[in-house]
């Protein structure tokens, strides 16, 4: 079976979706701009967004500039990409595909390797929490949390979500909708019971004091790498089902309100509670899961545990699903189904080496994971400006073939790729772990590594700006050459 496979249209969420990278038929393409609400929703529906309200106030902000900062951030990263989904809607194939128009057909596969290694790694690490979850939850109601209900949660949670990876598009979008009714309603739950048992303290909140400008930037910085950037590589990935007569602004709306309008009353929730306690700040910031378990009665655990394991699960799938197409966009030929087994089994045995076996984890993955959102940002920024140019559609056969009028290799790109991601790094503070000591190589210029803009993290806005700009100024003229051409995709 080749990954170019198409599925019949009109197939059930419980069939094996066969289309890989190829592009969605006309008989396939499906839904309204609204459908896109509920994976994106369910993606974005978890408890991390309350520890990012920790996280945010230890850039040293108010709570009202923390508000502010982390309601731009999160609405304009997931701004860009609702943006990105448009080229979803227009080539109706997958956002790496997608960006071959702009690497070349072989160029192409650098980003997509790029976005395989961020995708697998954020699966993995969610998998992992809502492994780490149950056993928290299970210790706190004096159940066995060890390893035995850590291996049974482990099973659990990557059985359904390689089911859902494996089976695809229509059973991710049913998920999805169900994981967003199901974590809404108890996440009300779990915010109501908090605020009625006074773990709330409004004066404390009102009395931390303001931050600086490289404070206030640092935090806007990371919102942006925390929630949007971290999804733009998948962006076209659930929106290439849609009709290319779907309202452009529709697609963007509902894309950026479903991711958007979960994390931010969950990051206002978060602020409100680390604004509250020095001590419950900390808690939240370290282990958000357990935090927030001290704070519940007895009786609302086992939904609590429901909510937090649902919401990471949420995520999980979207990751799973587009690093399969990543994976099969940077070469590999197999079948989507078993691209999405492949990640499945490494997503796996990651998530057995974090649980039971790493001691110090999350600190060095969280530590690469931001050395990867510098190039993602670069990479964003570059699709951003070709969205923004592109006036017409694709032409869809020739992104498979490097004969075609997209080319083999594209060399402005990846040079404005390498030159925002030298540039980004030379910006960027990151003492996650050791061996990333060597970013920061520009800091020097700007105060150095114990400097006010020490934890900015500039290098990915630079990184992003680089990309944008570079691309809006340079590639215009590649774009329009394209599109000289007239398209034939009969």
């Amino acid at each position: 079976m080749s990954t170019t496979t198409k599925n019949d249209a009109g197939t059930s969420a419980l069939s094996v979706e066969t289309n890989g990278i190829n592009t969605i038929t006309e008989a396939e393409r499906k839904g309204k701009p609204r459908d896109l609400f509920w994976p994106w929703a369910a993606a974005n529906v978890s408890v991390l967004g309350i520890a990012y309200g920790s996280y945010l106030l230890g850039f040293g902000v108010s709570f009202w500039q923390a508000t502010l900062i982390g309601l731009v951030g999160i609405v304009v990263s997931f701004f860009f990409v609702g943006v990105i989904a448009l080229a979803g809607k227009r080539g109706n194939a997958p956002t790496l595909v997608l960006s071959r128009s702009i690497f070349g057909v072989n160029g192409g596969r650098v980003p997509s390797i790029l976005s395989w290694v961020l995708t697998v790694g954020w699966e993995t690490v969610l998998v992992s929490l809502a492994t780490l979850a149950t056993a928290t939850v299970f210790t706190a109601l004096g159940w066995n949390g060890g390893p035995v209900t850590q291996v049974v949660a482990l099973i659990v949670v990557a059985a359904l979500v390689i089911a859902a990876g494996v089976m695809g598009f229509d059973l991710i979008l049913k998920l999805q909708f169900w994981i967003t009714i199901v974590t809404v309603v108890l996440t009300i739950g779990y915010i109501v019971i908090t605020v009625a048992q006074g773990h709330i303290d409004l004066a404390a909140v009102a009395a931390l004091p303001a931050g600086d400008v490289p404070a206030v930037i640092g935090g806007f910085v990371f919102m942006m790498t925390g929630f949007g950037l971290g999804w733009v590589n998948a962006a076209a990935d659930y929106s290439r089902y849609l009709p290319r007569n779907a309202s452009s602004k529709g697609v963007v709306g509902w894309t950026t309100f479903g991711a958007s309008v979960a994390p931010v009353i969950l990051l206002i929730f978060g602020l409100l509670l680390a604004g509250s306690s020095a001590e419950l700040r900390d808690a939240l910031g370290a282990d958000p899961i357990g935090a927030l378990s001290t704070l519940l009665p007895i009786w609302f655990l086992l939904p609590f545990a429901l909510v937090a394991i649902l919401g990471l699960v949420g995520g999980a799938v979207l990751d799973i699903y587009s690093s399969g197409l990543s994976l099969l966009t940077a070469g590999i030929k197999v079948p989507r189904p078993v691209a999405a087994g492949i990640d499945g089994v490494i997503m796996v045995l990651g998530a057995i080496y974090v649980v039971f076996i790493a001691q110090d984890f999350f600190f060095p993955f969280q530590g690469f994971l931001i050395t990867l959102g510098v190039p993602i940002a670069a990479w964003a920024g570059i699709f951003l400006a070709d969205t923004i140019i592109r006036k017409k559609g694709y032409a869809e056969k020739e992104l498979y073939t490097a004969t075609g009028r997209y080319g083999s290799w594209r060399w402005l790109p990846i040079a404005l790729l390498v030159i925002g991601s030298v540039v980004g790094w030379g910006f960027v503070t990151n003492t996650y772990a050791d061996w990333l000591a060597w970013q920061g190589y520009f800091m020097d210029a700007i105060g150095g590594k114990e400097g006010a803009w020490a934890f900015a993290n500039l290098g990915v806005l630079f990184s992003l700006l680089i990309g944008f700009l570079g691309y809006l100024a340079f590639g215009r003229a590649a774009v329009k050459k394209q599109e000289s051409t007239p398209l034939d995709n009969d």
